[in-house]
Parts: C-alpha cells; structure tokens; sequence
C-alpha cells in the first residue's frame, strides 16, 4: 500500500510541475519576430524589491509567505517602439528623493523619446535588451532580458532609489486608441 501512495504522489508531483511549466510560455518564433522588430510590450506579473525593510514588513503582515515576490493585479507594462520607451511601474523601495504631495513621482512613470538600445544574445538564446533612457533623469538604464518561451525578466536602475526587479512576460505591442471626450 506505501508502494501505490508513493507512486501516486510522484506522478501527481510530475503533473503539477508540467502544467506549472506550461503556462504563459510563447512560440520561440513569435519571439524572436517581436526582438527582430523591437516593438514589444513588457507584462509585469511580479515585483520584487531589495529593500529589505520592505521585505521585513511583508514578512510581518499576517497570513503571508516568507517571500520577497509581490504579485501584481494591475496593467503594469513596458512599450517599448522604435521611437518611444513608455514605462508604468510600480516601485517598493528607498526612494532618495521622494517628491511630497505628488505620488505619481514615486513610481516609474514615464515616456522616453530620447535614448539608446543595445541588444544581444547569449549563447542560451536569452536576449538581453539594455535601455538608457536620456532624457529622464531619475533612470538610469533599464534592463530586459527575454527568454526563447516569452519570459522576461527586467531590472531597473535609477540615480535616486534603490534597484527592484520584475518578472514578467512580452507580447505584441497593442496600438492603443486614446477616447476624444465629447
């Protein structure tokens, strides 16, 4: 009788990681046609800061993990086009500089018409996107790094707070429409 409860939770383990596995992956020739291009748009699911009195105070609210990963409900993106890197993030951290009265500051919230790519390739196929924006001046340089399944992974480094992470996934940049009020 062990022998069939140990067989059975080994193959409920291997159908539970498959299935983990299998989501939210992309055609690899999908992806390499959105890197080709370089219009794509970055999907924010997870935040994950490095203050560690950020951590500590997630740590300490009730019926919580232990870990440092924040998952994200809202529409959190990076467009990145040819000529504009248009960045809504939110941030959990040490802010330097915080600007009072006005929390929009607080965030990365930002359009960059003014800065430079450079992108590469590993040997695992892994395209790593660095992004220095010019004319903003609290970034520093914007790290993506994207997967062959549509995974992405970007880091963020400003001049006046301290860096976070997000874990993500990229998609074809949606043209959006903005509504005349009448």
């Amino acid at each position: 009788m062990k022998k069939y409860i140990s067989l059975l939770m080994i193959f409920g383990f291997l159908f539970f990681f498959q299935s983990c596995a299998s989501q939210g992956s992309s055609d690899p020739k999908i992806v390499n046609m959105l890197v080709d291009s370089q219009e794509f748009t970055f999907h924010a699911q997870r935040a994950n800061p490095t203050n560690y009195d950020v951590i500590n105070v997630m740590n300490s609210m009730p019926n919580t993990t232990s870990t440092r990963m924040l998952n994200l409900d809202g529409d959190y993106t990076i467009d990145v086009t040819k000529s504009s890197v248009e960045v809504v993030l939110p941030y959990f951290g040490r802010l330097f500089n915080p600007t009072y009265g006005n929390t929009d500051n607080n965030s990365y919230r930002f359009t960059s018409k003014d800065f430079s790519i450079n992108k590469s390739q590993n040997k695992k196929g892994t395209w790593v996107f660095r992004i220095k924006p010019n004319d903003v001046k609290t970034v520093d340089e914007i790290n993506i790094e994207i997967f062959k399944n549509g995974k992405a992974f970007v880091s963020m480094r400003s001049n006046d707070r301290q860096p976070i992470t997000y874990d993500g996934y990229v998609s074809k940049s949606e043209v959006k429409q903005e509504k005349e009020k009448l």
